[in-house]
């Protein structure tokens, strides 16, 4: 059983989008979802500063869609624009997002079309970084120390546990006063290490987001997944579209437990893990939480002809029927 995840804002780093220009079509593509997004993509994936896709404005519709393009080459010929990717839902048994990377997943599973996905992240990408801007906020990863110990501390400090990595990771956002505070105090056993993101995602202080991401999203017909497709907020499988979609919209101020996903990822028996570009974070936290399992980070061209082999040796398991059955 083959799964595609996809990862969250963060792994971005100049100059990671160059690769994939190169294959065919890729150039095109990209002018294309530059209109959609407003964005020069090319540009913030190609000569733009750290400093400069750091921004939530863009580093969201830059991730999603390298994302798409690397699950378009991953998954075989080029999707048509406006049409579900992939093609042939075979090529995939599950797929999942952290964050703004359930974007990209909902894509590959077909609920939304690829252009729709990124208008919609886009305007998501906006919304929280103007929630970001309205306080001083931010996150920090917590490293080690007993699961129990570091919720207790976080909640002790009037921080949320905004993403729960599993792996002895677990991320506390807030205000950059509680997060100096809970630096002085940090769990026992534990490191703590600040992230460079814009804002306490995945918080209270996201609310004002989300009703403009739900106004965005009015008007959009989400398929049913064709795969099975995980959701941030409790790792299920989620076989409605349309519950899919409100799933993304309340995510934006509510916790992500990938711990979750992980967990249910094993439950179905997963053998193989491909993470697109920009990859590595989440395989980094599958080698703890999955082992046994083989894992791909698709980080340029060059791991294509590997992916490919996986997806032969490992990918079929699935189907739609099942898809809903477990939804």
């Amino acid at each position: 059983m083959l799964v595609i995840v996809a990862p969250g804002q963060g792994a971005q780093v100049p100059g990671f989008l160059s690769p994939w220009l190169e294959l065919p079509g890729m150039t095109e593509k990209f002018a294309s979802w530059s209109e959609v997004t407003g964005l020069d993509l090319v540009r913030y994936g190609t000569t733009a500063d750290a400093e400069e896709i750091r921004d939530t404005a863009v580093a969201q519709p830059l991730l999603v869609s390298a994302g798409l393009a690397a699950a378009s080459a991953v998954l075989g010929p080029p999707f048509v624009p406006g049409a579900p990717l992939p093609a042939d839902p075979s090529l995939v048994d599950a797929t999942a997002g952290h964050s703004v990377g359930e974007f990209t997943a909902a894509a590959i599973a077909g609920v939304l079309s690829p252009e729709d996905a990124l208008a919609l992240v886009a305007e998501r990408g906006r919304g929280m970084a103007d929630a970001a801007a309205q306080a001083e906020t931010g996150m920090t990863a917590v490293l080690g120390g007993k699961r129990e110990d570091v919720l207790a501390a976080i909640g002790a400090a009037g921080l949320t546990p905004a993403n729960d990595n599993g792996s002895g990771q677990i991320v506390a956002a807030g205000t950059t006063a509680q997060l100096a505070a809970f630096a002085e105090n940090p769990p026992e056993r534990a490191r703590l290490r600040p992230l460079p993101v814009a804002g306490a995602f995945h918080t209270e202080h996201m609310a004002p987001a989300v009703q403009r991401v739900r106004t965005a999203a009015r008007g959009l017909e989400p398929a049913d997944p064709a795969v099975r497709l995980l959701s941030n907020a409790d790792g299920a499988v989620v076989g409605s579209g349309t519950e899919y979609l409100e799933r993304l919209i309340a995510q934006v101020s509510s916790p992500v437990r990938w711990d979750a996903c992980t967990q249910t990822l094993a439950d179905l028996g997963v053998s193989a893990l491909i993470e697109l570009t920009p990859a590595g974070t989440l395989t980094g936290l599958a080698k703890r939480a999955l082992r046994g399992v083989e894992l791909l980070a698709v980080k340029t061209p060059d791991d294509l002809d590997r992916a490919g082999a996986l997806i032969k040796e490992h990918a079929g398991t699935a189907s739609s029927a099942s898809t809903q059955q477990e939804g």
